[in-house]
């Protein structure tokens, strides 16, 4: 436990725009959700030794960098980016991977849900006057 307090968070160059630093905390953190999930299907499917370990690393490193992005972004905007992006590489994996299709009303559902996430995502903060 003392060697997880302390682990120093991950530091970014400042030069590095936010935009830019939150894209890809969120891109990190759905990777590693992926391998992660991938790693516990094998695992669970298999008994697959390595793919456990694998998947428990998977997750330990993304809690760490979930943490270090949350210097540099808010816990909404990480989070909510870090979802939409882990929902697209699920669907793209299914399909890809596994050969699985949706029909056209359930993919336009995707879409609709994608859409509005991404809007809540990216739309302008609501300011607010006292």
């Amino acid at each position: 436990m003392a060697m997880l307090e302390s682990l120093p968070l991950i530091r970014l160059p400042e030069s590095w725009p936010l935009p830019l630093v939150a894209t890809l905390a969120m891109a990190a953190l759905a990777g590693l959700d992926l391998l992660g999930a991938y790693a516990a299907k094998e695992w669970a499917e298999q008994r697959n030794t390595v793919a456990l370990g694998v998947g428990a690393l998977a997750f330990l490193v993304l809690f760490w960098v979930y943490a270090s992005s949350l210097q540099y972004a808010e816990l909404a905007v990480v989070t909510m980016g870090w979802i939409v992006l882990l929902q697209v590489g699920i669907v793209l994996i299914d399909r890809l991977w596994f050969g699985a299709t949706l029909p056209a009303d359930k993919m336009a559902a995707i879409v609709v849900i994608l859409a509005a996430q991404g809007y809540l995502l990216l739309a302008p903060a609501a300011t607010t006057t006292a």
